[in-house]
């Protein structure tokens, strides 16, 4: 009874033993405080790859979109399509990503998420009509729907505690290159061409994945305690003493198997009430700030916003990836709560610039208006990669128990991508609609996130995750 009451308390990663989700600062003498081997760097670039890969996938849509556009002649509504359609196939993959992965393996998920990306790649360079796009960018989106779940858990269950934060971190940073490098090099290449520069990463991935370990807590979670101690011994060093966390894994593993399989209806308990409002309600206002919005059609902003769509996306590269390595740096030191807030009120200022500058446009009051919406484009684009854009799968991490973690994991990420779905298929019709009243919505969405942070989400920075399970569940 009391390994399930604290498997129940317990919101650690997947497979994760409860000690070993603490960040600690450079290690305190225990075993579990190690240092990083080659062996772990190697295996977490090999898996950062797949988030590249999915950065890759976000930046095309919006450097290709007047060549595709040129090329084929397809219509506005044709490409709203197309731009979208990936995330119907995001779902879809986020919804099989626990299930696959707990059956196969984390390497063979990853392996098989990178042959459906590969695939719609191709698909995309050899397109001659509107349904061969559409069915490329369909199986990308099912290729990132695993990649973007099983990544982060790949990186946490193979890295030592103390450096966990920063190892899993860089996920969201390599996401952020990757659509820079989209947004960079597409100002030079064809669309095709650089289809197949997105293919690239896809194909390392898939190589590098026969040269990483398995997940020893994967290992262990399926009875294979030779074969996990193996993967351990091999992520830490031959000289390494395994011996006590390798313990550690066997004996929570053994505690997990004391659960009975959670369904999705028993999230919607009240004492997960407040765990699953943050954690669905952070994707939500994520999405409906309107991120995708300006990451997938940025050219299409600047070049309505009277601005050259080449010289904005190119700033844009600058600004993401500097922001993005900031909030890593200070996530573990200012605290969740704080770096949200900043965020979303960043994300605010943004979006009202960027309204402004069209406002002023249609009213022809301000002939300077273009640099207003590059301004805010830029400071939403900052901004957001500071915090918005990471902390929100951090905190849904940290919030939810164990017992339910795999079914709310899935729930929160096929939400998000859902909210995806919305915004870059609305998109190009709101703008119709009104440019400025579009982006004064999203300013407004971003205001109410400031609001959600303070009265809602708890600060987790310092706490365990009993502590924060206390806190979630009065």
């Amino acid at each position: 009874m009391e390994s399930q009451s604290r498997a129940d308390e317990e919101g650690s990663s997947p497979l994760l033993s409860p000690d070993n989700d603490i960040e600690t600062e450079g290690g305190d003498g225990d075993s579990h405080g190690s240092s990083a081997t080659i062996v772990v760097v190697l295996s977490t670039l090999v898996a950062v790859l797949g988030s590249y890969v999915f950065g890759c996938a976000i930046g095309f849509s919006s450097p290709a979109q007047s060549g595709i556009l040129d090329d084929l002649g397809l219509s506005l509504a044709q490409y709203s399509l197309f731009g979208s359609i990936m995330t119907i196939g995001a779902m879809l993959g986020a919804l099989m990503s626990g299930k696959i992965a707990d059956f196969f393996g984390r390497k063979i998920t990853m392996g098989f998420a990178e042959l459906f990306t590969i695939a719609g790649w191709l698909a995309i360079v050899f397109s001659k009509s509107a349904w061969t796009l559409d069915t490329g960018r369909l199986l990308k989106g099912f290729g990132i729907g695993l990649l973007s779940y099983m990544v982060p858990v790949y990186i946490a269950e193979i890295t030592p505690k103390n450096l966990r934060g920063a190892f899993t971190a860089v996920n969201q940073l390599m996401i952020c290159c990757g659509s820079s490098v989209m947004f960079l090099v597409g100002n030079v290449f064809t669309w095709r061409t650089l289809a197949w520069i997105g293919a690239i990463p896809c194909l390392l991935q898939l190589v590098g994945l026969f040269f990483i370990p398995e997940s020893p807590r994967w290992l262990a979670k399926m009875g294979q305690w030779e074969y996990s101690k193996a993967a351990l011994q091999r992520l830490r060093g031959d000289n390494a003493d395994i011996s006590e966390e390798a313990a550690e894994i066997r004996e929570y593993t053994q505690s997990l198997g004391q659960l009975s399989d959670s369904r999705m209806i028993d999230l919607f308990q009240r004492k997960y009430a407040r765990s699953l409002t943050v954690g669905v309600g952070l994707m939500v206002l994520q999405q409906f700030g309107g991120v995708n919005s300006i990451a997938y059609y940025a050219s299409f902003i600047f070049s309505s916003a009277g601005f050259s769509s080449r010289a904005g996306t190119t700033a844009m590269v600058f600004i993401q990836v500097p922001m993005t390595l900031l909030g890593v740096l200070l996530m573990d030191k200012s605290g969740r709560r704080l770096l949200l807030m900043v965020s979303a009120a960043g994300t605010c200022l943004g979006c009202f610039l960027i309204g402004l500058s069209f406002l002023l446009q249609d009213l022809q009051l301000w002939k300077s208006s273009p640099l207003l919406a590059l301004g805010g484009v830029l400071v939403f684009t900052g901004f957001f990669s500071l915090g918005m854009g990471g902390i929100p799968w951090v905190i849904m991490s940290e919030i939810f128990p164990i017992n339910v973690k795999g079914v709310a994991g899935s729930l929160v990420t096929v939400v998000n991508w859902f909210g995806t779905w919305i915004i870059s298929y609305s998109f190009n019709f709101l703008m119709q609609w009104s440019s400025e009243g579009t982006f004064f919505i999203f300013s407004a969405v971003g205001g109410f996130t400031i609001l959600f942070v303070v009265k809602l989400v708890p600060e987790t920075k310092g706490r365990t995750l009993e502590e924060i399970q206390m806190r979630t569940e009065k």
